[in-house]
Order: structure tokens, then C-alpha cells, then sequence
């Protein structure tokens, strides 16, 4: 099995060489602009959407989430979590079956159907022939579970997939306390986090402080990718869910956070890495859906944007963002203090910073924040106002809001 997955992620890390001593162009605002390997990131797309690297000892062996599903998951519930279906997968017999009524939705027996075709976005399980009934024998999650959704083209939850958008559905807490294997309390803990948010230091530092689901898409140039800039690329935080979040087989160290996992005896995660990063590059922005902003207030609220507002200071450049060049304390931020008591984000990270998120289909992922204090875009100008004491009139927080949903 290792002389197989190196043989074929070998190539990935040699492409990744080669594109990075790829001349790199520039744009008027001096941000660098990398181009990207279409080969390396066609192999990242299948790692990003069925790549398990093993966590199937984590989601199965451990938390049993196998049973769960056989036993008690049927697509109105896995729809209700967040979970969505990819719609081009399903053959047109069943997708008939799902619109006339001959296929139920409220049998667990469907979900497994579904996994056999590979349908569930994010979650890859194993299907065997137990006794004469279709049984799940593993499951385990991929990339796809928290950073896809799809157009719900067929129905609410089953469409064509868009990778590198946030679940914003999605309740991975209340997923995880369907685990048998879990106490009481660490059941409260998931239970609490909501449908959108995510505490990927949790099982780390045991405190609790959900964050969004943060989107998968616009980061080409970025370096700094994550709330609070920990690492220096997307393969450093990859790494990271990978291998302490996910369970797949791999090594996480990070001494500023004390941070040192190993699972398995196997490295699944290392080889994908230069791939997976190519092609989450790759994914661009989407545009604000037509008729979403009104055009001739978005034009003043540029001027709003870079000039009363300030916002321009942090949020500069192509990208929106000065991530590039520095980290904020959180004394400059106006996302603390923390929701509920919770500790300061920043504080739980290798940075103790955060970064400044880049603002291109920001209409694509309320709440916002990286804590998702902020509901909508009119919060999200509302806090900066009464934060910075900007002194924004009506009229110029209609339009800044309007610019930032043309975004």
C-alpha cells in the first residue's frame, strides 16, 4: 500500500517544485499573482473530494459513526445537519425514485445507497454485502464535508457540487454526538456549536470557541490563509486538519501551540499536500449572484469602502487583504471579545494574531467574523462603526454594504 500512494503522489510533489519556480506576474497593487499547474491541481481535485487519508480508523474504529448511519441516518436527517448530496452522481433511476416517492428519504437503508455511489458530499463510506444486506464497514470524511456545498439545482441539499464554498448548513457538532464513544459532556460541547461553525482546536486545547467554516475559494497570492495566520501556506493548515482533525494517518507538530499527533503508522496526508494546496488555489471567487446588490450604491460605497470607512487600510490591495504583509493583535480587531465568554481565538493559535480576511464572495458565507458575531453585512458594518467610532451616516452603511455584496 505505501509503494502504491507514493508511487502515484510522487509526480504531485515534483509538480509542486516545478511551480514554484514558476515566474510569478504582478498586478497594479504589487500583489503577486502565482500561476497555477492544471495537472497538479486536477490530482488535488480527488483528494479534495475522496481522499480520506485514512481517518476511517478515527470516524469508524473510534467513534463508530458506521453503526450510527446503518442504524439511524436517513436523508431527511442527513439532509437536516447540512449534509448534501451530490446530484451527478445519482443515476436517473434513482433520481426518479427520489422525485416520484418510490425511493424514501426517511430510511437509513437510502443513505447507504447514496455512499455506495459516492454521493454524499465530504463522506466516503465502504458498502459490503453483510448477510445480503448493503452494510456500511467503514466511513470516513473528506476535505469536501466542510468546504463544499452544492447549487440544491435538484432539490434543497442535492445539486451539482461548488467546491471551495463554505457549509454554511452544515452541523458538524451535532454529526459528532451521534458517536456512541463520546461522554455526556463532550456531547454538550459538539451540541453547542451550531450549524456553520467549527472548533478546530477543541480536541486540542479543550476549550470551547466554535468558529465559521471559513470558505475554500479566492486564496491564489494569499499566504496567510487562516483567521489567525498560523503557517506560511494552505499545505500548513492542511496538514493540520488532516491529521488532528479529520484522524488521518500523519504527523502534526507545532511547537508554539505544543501541538504533536501522530496517527497511524503510515504518512497518507504528506505526498497529497502540494496537490490538494494546487487546487484549492485554483478555485476562484464566485460572482454575487445577478440582482443580489444594487449597483449604483455599491459605486458610492467603494468610495465609502476606501475612504470614511477605513476599510481600505487593512482589506488594500486585489485581494482585498494585508495578510500578506502582517498579522493584527486582537486589541485591533473588532471581533473580540469572544461570543458567550469563550477565550480570545488569537490566544489558542501559533500567531496569537489574526489576519485580515480577504473580501472577494464574502456574500457567500454569513455569519461573519471568524466568529460568526456578526450575522449579516449590515452587522458586520455596524460593528466597525460603533468599534472605530467611524461615524458613518445611514446612508453611507447602506451603501458600504451594498459594495462589499458586489464583491
Amino acid at each position: 500500500m505505501k509503494r502504491s500512494l507514493t508511487s502515484r503522489y510522487l509526480p504531485a510533489v515534483a509538480l509542486a517544485l516545478s511551480s514554484i519556480a514558476a515566474a510569478c506576474s504582478s498586478d497594479s497593487d504589487g500583489d503577486k499573482t502565482p500561476s497555477i499547474d492544471p495537472t497538479l491541481a486536477a490530482m488535488g481535485k480527488d483528494i479534495f473530494r475522496m481522499d480520506t487519508f485514512g481517518d476511517e480508523t478515527f470516524w469508524t474504529d473510534a467513534l463508530m459513526m458506521n453503526q450510527v448511519i446503518q442504524a439511524a441516518v436517513d436523508p431527511t436527517t442527513a439532509l437536516t445537519v447540512g449534509l448534501k448530496v451530490d446530484a451527478e452522481a445519482i443515476p436517473a433511476e434513482v433520481a426518479a425514485g427520489v422525485q416520484n416517492g418510490t425511493v424514501s428519504l426517511t430510511s437509513p437503508a437510502t443513505t447507504i445507497a447514496l455512499l455506495k455511489l459516492n454521493a454524499v458530499v465530504g463522506v466516503k463510506g465502504t458498502v459490503e454485502d453483510v448477510g445480503g444486506t448493503d452494510t456500511l464497514t467503514r466511513v470516513g470524511i473528506t476535505c469536501a464535508l466542510c468546504h463544499s456545498t452544492v447549487d440544491d439545482s435538484f432539490a434543497p441539499g442535492i445539486g451539482k457540487r461548488l467546491d471551495g464554498w463554505a457549509n454554511v448548513d452544515l452541523n458538524p457538532g451535532a454529526i459528532i454526538a451521534l458517536s456512541p464513544a463520546l461522554t455526556a459532556e463532550q456531547k454538550a460541547v459538539f451540541n453547542s456549536w451550531g450549524k456553520g461553525k467549527y472548533d478546530p482546536r477543541y480536541n486540542q486545547d479543550g476549550k470551547n470557541g466554535p468558529q465559521v467554516i471559513p470558505p475554500a475559494f479566492g486564496l491564489l497570492g494569499i499566504d496567510r490563509v487562516t483567521a489567525t495566520g498560523d503557517g506560511s501556506d494552505l499545505q500548513y493548515w492542511n496538514r493540520y486538519v488532516a491529521v488532528t482533525q479529520m484522524g488521518g494517518h500523519g504527523t502534526f507538530t507545532e511547537s508554539r501551540t505544543g501541538v504533536d499527533v501522530t496517527n497511524g503508522t503510515d504518512d497518507q496526508v504528506s505526498a497529497k499536500l502540494p496537490a490538494l494546496q494546487e487546487y484549492q488555489l485554483s478555485i476562484a471567487a464566485p460572482a454575487p449572484p445577478a440582482g443580489s446588490f444594487d449597483q449604483p450604491a455599491a459605486d458610492r460605497g467603494k468610495t465609502v469602502f476606501a475612504g470614511a470607512g477605513k476599510c481600505a487600510s487593512c482589506h488594500s490591495g486585489a485581494r482585498f487583504t494585508d495578510a500578506n504583509s502582517k498579522l493584527h493583535d486582537p486589541s485591533e480587531v473588532v471581533s473580540e471579545p469572544e461570543p458567550n465568554g469563550a477565550p480570545s481565538y488569537a490566544s489558542r493559535s501559533a500567531t496569537k494574531k489574526y489576519r485580515t480576511a480577504p473580501l472577494k464572495g464574502v456574500w457567500q458565507h454569513p455569519p461573519y467574523f471568524h466568529n460568526g458575531s456578526a450575522a449579516t453585512l449590515d452587522a458586520v458594518v455596524d460593528t466597525y462603526d460603533t468599534k472605530k467610532s467611524l461615524g458613518l451616516t445611514a446612508a453611507q452603511k447602506s451603501d458600504l454594504v451594498q459594495y462589499l455584496k458586489s464583491l
